[in-house]
């Protein structure tokens, strides 16, 4: 396997900006996004990543931003090599980056959910609801949903997003704004939870990011169905009423948990072990979804 992951970049002269993953950088009318191969888990960044991780979650993502194209415009511009700006390397960045249109982010995580699940699931067992959507008696853990339901969270910057209601987000950026980037957002985990079934992968949920243009459009940002803003379930060891099977970091956080990881930062190293086996679950999650060989095994 490729032994080297790439935790930083640095370009010379253009402003940067990093969020936990992805390293991003104004060129003006455009912005550079880069996946590094940082991991984290309990909003915590480890100290070391998962070789090639970012190019999964870049290709994936341009995966879906082509098939979904005709449900929603995106932010992709080009993930040509020869699109890089100055000082980049092409060998280092390519496969994980992507050249986009410049958008003002709509200050709301737009999670879609079809099974019942993570902070769903909690909220059900306290309430019977999620995000105030009153759902039917005695569901279990990770049962399917009688329909897909849009429950939206706060964007924080730091620490765990919040969910809350559609009319709380109507507060925030208007009523017109969020009926559009809830049924635009339903419409695509609609579509790709059909795709993926075909394929023997469960959609359970994921969260979808949007912007407007300077000329008013909206689209679709950010990363679009990755293992790192969904959960993918194999089909054949499906079975409500317990956590299932994943195609993420969860061999991260089973280690986490194992060593009584206090989930405040540093994070610790992860063992060699570890990191071969998320890197082989998340490339398998890109051959699955795709059907194509991953081109940096």
């Amino acid at each position: 396997m490729r032994t080297t992951a790439l935790l930083t970049t640095s370009i010379e002269n253009l402003p940067r900006r990093s969020g936990k993953v992805r390293d991003i950088y104004d060129l003006g009318q455009k912005l550079l996004i880069i996946a590094t191969d940082r991991i984290s888990a309990y909003d915590v960044v480890m100290p070391n990543g998962i070789p090639d991780k970012g190019r999964v979650l870049t290709q994936i993502s341009a995966f879906w931003f082509d098939l979904l194209r005709d449900v929603t415009p995106n932010h992709v511009l080009s993930t040509d090599v020869a699109d890089l700006p100055d000082g980049c390397s092409g060998e280092e960045l390519d496969g994980r980056f992507m050249v986009c249109r410049k958008a003002s982010v709509v200050p709301i995580e737009c999670v879609v959910r079809g099974y019942l699940a993570g902070s769903g699931w909690r909220e059900y067992k306290a309430d019977g609801t999620v995000c105030g959507i009153e759902l039917p008696p005695k569901l279990k853990q990770c049962s399917e949903l009688p329909e897909p339901i849009f429950t939206p969270a706060t964007k924080a910057e730091s620490g765990h997003d919040e969910n809350i209601s559609f009319e709380q987000g109507c507060d925030i950026v208007g009523q017109e704004t969020m009926a559009a980037v809830r049924d635009r957002s339903i419409a695509l985990y609609t579509r790709a939870r059909a795709y993926a079934a075909e394929r023997g992968i469960i959609l359970a949920d994921t969260k979808f990011e949007w912007g407007a243009t300077d000329d008013g459009e909206l689209i679709l940002i950010d990363e679009c169905l990755t293992p790192d803003s969904s959960r993918f379930w194999p089909a054949d060891s499906y079975k409500p009423g317990r956590d299932q099977a994943s195609f993420d970091k969860q061999f991260v956080r089973n280690y986490l948990d194992e060593i009584a990881f206090d989930r405040t930062p540093p994070g610790p190293p992860l063992p060699a072990e570890i990191v071969q086996k998320t890197r082989d679950k998340y490339i398998e999650a890109y051959t699955r979804l795709t059907g194509q060989p991953f081109p940096w095994a």
